[in-house]
């Protein structure tokens, strides 16, 4: 789906990703393979399952121009980092990363649709 406007609200255990126009939105929802803490001292930490995770999610938002990052932990900021190595062109269409917990769905549509009418009217694409 090609579409402007696109929030994807993601932890270690999935991503929703929501396609939001000014009436509707369509969510969908990548799952993240069973992840368990890898033990080397160079990854410890790591979630050893995330690079297939991200590149999932990364492929799930081909077609969006404007991205915007939330979740309630830091996945989203390992995400971003993962786009910056693997899909700068990706990473480029980020316009932001917030820090928000566990909305309901409606409540997140509200929030994104909120969120990029105050970023469109601030470039001048809005009254």
């Amino acid at each position: 789906m090609n579409t402007h406007h696109v929030a994807v609200w993601i932890d270690h255990k999935e991503a929703k990703i929501f396609h939001i126009d000014a009436e509707t939105f369509d969510a969908t929802t990548v799952k993240a393979p069973h992840h368990h803490l890898t033990r080397k001292a160079d990854e410890q930490g790591a979630h050893s399952a995330s690079k297939p995770f991200f590149d999932d999610v990364a492929t799930a938002l081909g077609g969006a121009e404007q991205v915007l990052l939330v979740g309630p932990s830091t996945a989203k900021l390992e995400f971003h980092r993962h786009l910056h190595t693997h899909n700068a062109a990706l990473e480029k269409r980020i316009v932001g990363v917030e820090t928000l917990d566990h909305p309901t769905d409606g409540q997140f549509a509200a929030y994104v649709r909120q969120y990029f009418h105050g970023k469109d009217r601030m470039a001048g694409l809005v009254p």
